[in-house]
C-alpha cells in the first residue's frame, strides 16, 4: 500500500517538507517500538501517522533537481535523516520519468521556473488525473491549470521552513469537489499535519499567508536576534542570551497556541505597575515596533502578489 510522492524542484522548501514527512514516519516507527519523541507531548496540532500505511500515506519518495551536483548535495542531506532518509530517491534532469512514476506531485521550484518545468514535453500528459500540489508564491491555480490542463487536480499549499523540524504552519487552498475528494483531502492532511499545523483557506488569502507564515520565520529571527543582542549589551554571554531569548519566544508562542489566550492578556499578566516590563514596553512603543512589524507583513504581502506573474 501507500503512494509515490514526487518533489519537482527540490530546493529549500522541498527539503523542509520531505525532511518533516520522513521524520514523522520515522517517529511512527520509534513510537511503535516504545520510544516517544519529546516534542510529541507538547506540540498541539502536529500529528504522527499511526497504523500500517494505506493509499493516503506516502511510502516512496522521489526528489527531482536539475543538476547532478545538486543531486549529490541532496543525497548527503537526506542520508543524515536516518533510515528512511536514505530511501529517498534523488534524480537529476529526470522530471518526466519521476512524474510518470508518481501519484502525487509537489511543485517546489522557483516561481519563475514553473512554466518551463511544467511545459517540458510529456509532463502534461504524465500529470493527467494526478494531484499536483504547488507551494509557489504568487502563482495562481488558474495559471497552473492553464499550463497543465483541467484533468490535473491542482491545489496550492503554503508551508514554511519549520516544517523541517515538524513545527511548520501550512495553508492549503480549498479542494474542488471530485470523486477523489475524501482521499485527496486525507493525503493533504497526512502530509502537512504531520509536519506542523495545517489550515484550509480560500486562495485569495495566499499572498497574506506567504508574508505572515512563509516570511514570518525571518521576521521572528530579527526580533529574536535583537533580544539576544540586548542581553549581550547588558553583560550576558552570547550563547546564554540566545538560549534565553529563543526559549522565551517559544514559550510565549506555545502559551498562545495551547491556551487560546490573546497575546495582550499574556502581556498584561507580566506587566506590573512601575515595573521593568512596562518600562521596556514603552521603549518599544517609542520605536514603533508594533506598527513596523505589521507594515512588514503588508509590504511582504504586496511583494508576494507580484511573484510568479509575467513582467510587463
Amino acid at each position: 500500500m501507500g503512494y509515490t510522492l514526487c518533489v519537482l524542484g527540490c530546493g529549500t522548501m522541498g527539503i523542509a517538507v520531505l525532511s518533516g514527512v520522513v521524520e514523522s514516519l520515522d517517529a511512527t516507527s520509534r513510537l511503535q517500538n516504545g520510544f516517544a519523541a519529546k516534542w510529541e507531548s507538547h506540540t498541539p496540532g502536529t500529528l504522527t501517522p499511526v497504523g500500517a500505511p494505506d493509499d493516503t500515506t506516502p511510502t516512496r519518495f522521489i526528489a527531482c533537481v536539475n543538476r547532478e551536483e545538486s543531486a549529490r548535495k541532496l543525497r548527503n542531506v537526506f542520508d543524515g535523516l536516518g533510515a528512511l532518509g536514505g530511501d529517498i530517491e534523488v534524480v537529476a534532469a529526470k522530471n518526466l520519468k519521476a512524474v510518470q512514476e508518481a501519484d502525487v506531485i509537489l511543485l517546489c521550484c522557483k516561481p519563475q521556473l514553473a512554466h518551463t518545468i511544467l511545459g517540458e514535453p510529456g509532463i502534461k500528459e504524465a500529470l493527467a488525473g494526478k494531484l499536483l500540489i504547488s507551494i509557489l508564491a504568487g502563482v495562481t491555480i488558474n495559471q497552473l491549470c492553464g499550463w497543465v490542463g483541467t484533468s490535473v487536480k491542482v491545489i496550492r499549499a503554503m508551508p514554511n521552513t519549520p516544517c523541517k523540524i515538524r513545527e511548520g504552519m501550512t495553508i492549503v487552498s480549498n479542494l474542488q469537489p471530485s470523486d477523489d475528494y475524501e482521499k485527496d483531502h486525507e493525503i493533504i492532511l497526512k502530509i502537512f499535519s504531520s509536519i506542523g499545523r495545517c489550515r484550509f483557506l480560500d486562495e485569495k488569502h495566499f499572498d497574506a499567508c506567504t508574508a505572515l507564515s512563509g516570511s514570518g520565520p525571518a521576521f521572528a529571527c530579527i526580533f529574536l536576534e535583537a533580544m539576544a543582542d540586548g542581553g549581550v549589551m547588558m553583560g550576558l554571554p552570547r550563547a546564554d542570551a540566545l538560549e534565553m531569548a529563543s526559549q522565551t519566544l517559544q514559550g510565549a508562542a506555545r502559551m498562545v497556541l495551547q491556551s487560546g489566550t490573546h497575546p495582550a492578556q499574556l502581556k498584561d499578566a507580566v506587566t506590573t505597575p512601575g515595573g521593568c516590563t512596562i518600562a521596556g514596553l514603552l521603549a518599544m512603543e517609542d520605536g514603533r515596533v508594533r506598527s513596523t512589524i505589521a507594515r512588514a507583513i503588508q509590504i511582504a504581502t504586496d511583494r508576494a502578489s507580484e511573484l510568479g506573474q509575467p513582467k510587463v
